[in-house]
């Protein structure tokens, strides 16, 4: 079977190489040299017929099953083989029909098998011809056989392709992800640490602006507040843009954990009491989003909540693990910083990937609070 496999390659190698019209004229002139070699029935019937078969030979690409029929009756009349054979080949490589391939190469066995010329055979030549049938018949499967295989060889051909096209295409959609989850996870960076810093210099800087006496101290003091708000808005912009290209992200740089709470509170400028404490097993992606929690929750007072108070929660039992962030009402108006709530967004898609939950609204009181609760099974 190997070697008629490569038999077959070879064959379709050959045929692939050599022009459609060249190869055209050869098979011809080969169907015609057999003819001519073979030729006893020179009456103008057989050599019409041995004619039709040989210039049958140029449609056979178009169509193999009528050319294979305009083949046949000239093996009622003359011993020639290589018009049939081309025919039952040409339609192997381009029909998928198995029994019309058989029925096919039972037609062309037959039609070699049966006694020529039809009027002459005795009665002595049927059993003869009955078992010589199964020459023929091996002789008309061979091209059908090699056809198939030539057939097989080009849809694999076409199946490796597809696959490599396939493997290229996952490949750029591999990327491609790689690529969304690094903008996701630079936007949410941006947003929790970079804003967060500039938020702080913005409110210091306001803050410096009221209190101060000094004429160049109010106006370095606004100036600084300018371009801090300015480049609060330059910072929505991009985290909105990155954003829009990412999607859920992983952590690809190390992150801030619960360790580190303590002094984002101490450092976060207002009041705030931290009470509770969590478990030493919580896994590290869950630290990260509780600590992005209370940092988020923390900027979002001194930006829209000034001179509030700000009370961090801690809880744990048995299934959940979370935090809760209540701030009081602000006791002064709050500065014009822009926002987008994507931080919000963020600390949303936090807990989405560790099947938690995420809630943020105002309090009875007239503060606001953030929560966030996550399994304590995937920690």
């Amino acid at each position: 079977m190997t070697g008629v496999a490569g038999t077959a390659g070879r064959w379709q190698s050959l045929r692939e190489r050599i022009p459609a019209p060249l190869a055209d004229a050869g098979l011809v002139a080969l169907a015609a040299l057999d003819v001519w070699l073979n030729l006893w029935n020179e009456t103008s019937q057989g050599l019409a017929l041995a004619a039709v078969a040989c210039a049958a030979l140029v449609f056979r690409r178009r169509f193999p099953l009528t050319v294979l029929l305009l083949t046949l009756p000239v093996t009622l009349l003359e011993d020639v083989v290589v018009a049939p054979l081309a025919a039952l080949f040409t339609l192997a490589v381009r029909s998928r029909d198995r029994r019309l391939l058989a029925f096919c190469v039972t037609l062309a066995a037959i039609a070699t098998a049966v006694p020529s010329p039809l009027d002459v055979a005795g009665a002595y030549d049927r059993p003869w011809t009955l078992v010589y049938f199964g020459y023929p018949l091996a002789t008309a499967a061979a091209p059908v056989l090699l056809g198939q295989l030539v057939q097989a060889r080009r849809d694999l051909s076409r199946r490796l392709v597809e696959i490599e096209e396939a493997k290229d295409h996952e490949r750029e959609l591999h990327a491609q992800a790689v690529l969304a989850r690094e903008r996701a996870q630079l936007s949410r960076e941006m947003h929790d640490v970079v804003s967060h810093q500039v938020s702080l210099i913005a409110i210091q800087a306001g803050a410096l602006q009221v209190a101060a006496k000094d004429t160049g101290t109010v106006e370095a003091a606004r100036t600084i507040r300018s371009l801090s708000v300015g480049t609060l808005d330059e910072l929505r912009t991009m985290v909105s843009l990155l954003r829009a290209s990412g999607g859920d992200a992983t952590e690809l740089t190390p992150q801030p954990t619960l360790a580190d709470l303590h002094r984002l509170v101490e450092t976060s400028g207002i009041p705030v009491e931290l009470t509770g404490e969590l478990p030493a097993t919580v896994g590290t992606p869950a630290q990260r989003a509780l600590y992005r929690t209370v940092q988020e929750a923390l900027t979002n007072v001194r930006k829209h909540a000034p001179g509030a108070a700000a009370r961090v929660e801690l809880s744990h039992d048995t299934d959940e693990i979370g935090v809760t962030v209540t701030n009081a009402p602000p006791t002064r108006p709050s500065l014009p910083l822009p926002s987008a709530r994507q931080g919000l967004v963020g600390l949303q898609e936090r807990a989405d990937m560790l099947h938690g939950t995420f809630e943020a609204g105002p309090a009875a009181d007239g503060g606001y609070r953030v929560r966030m609760r996550l399994p304590a099974r995937q920690n």
